[in-house]
C-alpha cells in the first residue's frame, strides 16, 4: 500500500476537488515506462491532486498501474474510474527568498490624455510613478495613501 493513508471524508474531499481538473498524464500503449512515472511526479510536485488517463481497456491492469504509481511515488490513490485515475500527494514547499534591500523602483507607464484642444486626437504620455506614487483613473500621478486599519486591529498591536 502507499505511504499516506487518508480517511474516507479526507478521500471524498480530495475527489470532489479533483471532479473539474483534465487529466496532465496520459498513459498509451507502452504502458507504465520510467518517463511516465518521471512525468507523474512532476505532476505531483506542481499541482498535488492530479488525473492520470490510461488507455488501455484491461481493467486488471488499470488497477495495476494504479497501485504501482501510488507505492513508487509515495502518493495517495484517490479514485479509480473507468480510465482516469486520480492520485493525491501533499506538495512541497517552495522556498522564498526574499531580498531585505529590495526597493520598489520607478516605472514608466502609458496613459492616454485628451488634448487641450477640443476636436484633436488623444495624446499618449509616458509618466514616471515613483515606489510611493499611484496612478489615478484619470491619469494624474498621487501620492500613495497608507492603508487604513481599524481601531480595533490597532488596539490589538
Amino acid at each position: 500500500m502507499a505511504l499516506i493513508q487518508l480517511t474516507p471524508a479526507q478521500r471524498k474531499e480530495r475527489r470532489a476537488d479533483a471532479h473539474h481538473l483534465n487529466a496532465v498524464v496520459m498513459i498509451g500503449a507502452d504502458g507504465l515506462t520510467d518517463a511516465v512515472k518521471k512525468e507523474t511526479d512532476a505532476a505531483l510536485n506542481a499541482h498535488g491532486l492530479i488525473k492520470v488517463r490510461v488507455q488501455s481497456d484491461d481493467r486488471t491492469g488499470r488497477e495495476e498501474i494504479f497501485q504501482t504509481l501510488a507505492n513508487e511515488l509515495n502518493a495517495a490513490p484517490i479514485q479509480h474510474i473507468g480510465k482516469l485515475l486520480v492520485l493525491w500527494r501533499p506538495m512541497p514547499e517552495k522556498e522564498k527568498t526574499v531580498n531585505e534591500d529590495r526597493m520598489p523602483g520607478p516605472r514608466d507607464v502609458k496613459v492616454l490624455k485628451n488634448s487641450s484642444r477640443y476636436g484633436q486626437r488623444p495624446e499618449v504620455k509616458t509618466l514616471r510613478v515613483l515606489g510611493n506614487q499611484r496612478l489615478t483613473p484619470g491619469g494624474t500621478v498621487k501620492r500613495a495613501k497608507p492603508k487604513q486599519r481599524s481601531i480595533k486591529k490597532r488596539s490589538q498591536d
